[in-house]
C-alpha cells in the first residue's frame, strides 16, 4: 500500500488522474516493486478540463463520480482505499452491480 501512494503521490504532483484504479492494474515486480499500470483511462488535470463521468471500475469508483458530480484526484484515493481494505477483508468492499447498489453499499 505505501508503494502504491507514493505511486498515486508522483501521479498527482504531476496533475496525472489514472481514473481506474483496482486490484487488477496494480501489478509487483519478482523485486517486489509496485507498478500502477493501465493508463488507458488516465487523464492530465487541469483546471476546467471536462472529466467524464464513465471512469472507474464499479466496485472502486467514488461517490462523486457515481453521483455524476465534479471530481480529482480524491477518486484516486478512493480506489486505493478500497483496494487497502480488500486486501485485509480478502473481497471487494462494496460490491455493488449497478451504479445505485454501488451507493447504497457505500452510504450503508
Amino acid at each position: 500500500m505505501w508503494q502504491l501512494l507514493q505511486g498515486l503521490d508522483f501521479l498527482h504532483t504531476n496533475m496525472v488522474l489514472h481514473r481506474d484504479l483496482k486490484p487488477e492494474n496494480i501489478l509487483i515486480s519478482s523485486r517486489e516493486e509496485v507498478k500502477i499500470a493501465d493508463f488507458g483511462l488516465a487523464r492530465i488535470y487541469t483546471y476546467n478540463i471536462a472529466l467524464t463521468p464513465g471512469v472507474v471500475t464499479l466496485w472502486y469508483r467514488a461517490p462523486e463520480v457515481l453521483l455524476n458530480s465534479v471530481y480529482m484526484s480524491s477518486v484516486d484515493m478512493w480506489s486505493a482505499g478500497c483496494i487497502f481494505a480488500e486486501l485485509f477483508l480478502l473481497r471487494p468492499l462494496f460490491k455493488g452491480y449497478t451504479e445505485v447498489q454501488q451507493l447504497q453499499k457505500i452510504f450503508e
